[in-house]
């Protein structure tokens, strides 16, 4: 088997991905012949955006996934598993809460709770249910998509849920991939900078710049780095 043949049967999940950075990152990744599962919270949303990527010709399905609910994580990992026997590629794209309203000094607790929950325990778990299909076929691309506010080096005042949520993000990167050193699975955290988004607002970059790096750290070699935190595939301050 070629090793174009072997790429293109590979399949990837990525979290959040009915619209922006998640929407973009799937189109890449079939574009470049991967088999790639569009997964979202919101069935009829997911549905009308796996089918514009199905409509251009690419190999994309939809399930649902919402990522602060177990149950999900626990039967997109078993559907997974029953349709496809592996799975190559985890982008855990999916986030919330980009509180530029609160401080540090009068965070509402409850929702720093709520963006550690969605940004920080759903990648957490959803790896966890991942990580044993990856392990059998000795191969697999974690990708945590983090920020520049989750960096200690840039961080200052605002959005105290985010940050917190994302520089916690890139922590676990770091430890999951010292984890699985060696056993073919790479991890690791990246940075796709401020983006014209639903969430990034107006005035970013365009959002096919920022999925670039996305897919660069989705599909790196197997002597690729594991661990590290990385803008435009380039390492990033932590």
């Amino acid at each position: 088997m070629t090793a174009e043949k072997k790429k293109s049967k590979r399949v990837a999940l990525v979290t959040g991905a009915n619209r922006g950075l998640g929407f973009e990152t799937c189109r890449q990744l079939a574009q470049l012949g991967l088999t790639v599962i569009l997964s979202a919270r919101d069935c009829t949303k997911g549905q009308a955006a796996a089918k514009q990527l199905i409509e251009r010709g690419l190999n994309v399905i939809f399930y649902e996934l919402d990522v602060s609910t177990q149950s999900h994580m626990s039967r997109i990992a078993h559907q997974i598993e029953q349709r496809f026997g592996r799975l190559d590629i985890l982008v855990n794209n999916a986030a919330i809460l980009y509180d530029t309203w609160q401080s540090a000094v009068n965070a509402d607790l409850e929702v720093v709770n709520q963006a550690l929950i969605t940004n920080l325990f759903g990648p957490w778990k959803l790896s966890q249910v991942c990580i044993p299909i990856m392990r059998r076929n000795k191969y697999g691309r974690i990708v945590n998509v983090s920020s520049g506010a989750g960096s200690l080096h840039y961080m200052g005042s605002g959005s105290p849920a985010y940050s917190v949520s994302k520089a916690a993000l890139n922590a676990f990167s770091r430890i999951l991939a010292a984890d699985l050193h060696g056993t073919g699975i790479l991890i690791n955290s990246v940075d796709p900078g401020w983006l014209a988004t639903d969430m990034g607002g107006h005035g970013g970059r365009l959002v096919e710049e920022g999925a670039k790096g996305i897919v660069w750290a989705a599909t790196l070699p197997d002597n690729g780095p594991s661990g590290g935190f990385f803008f435009d595939g380039k390492p990033a301050p932590w």
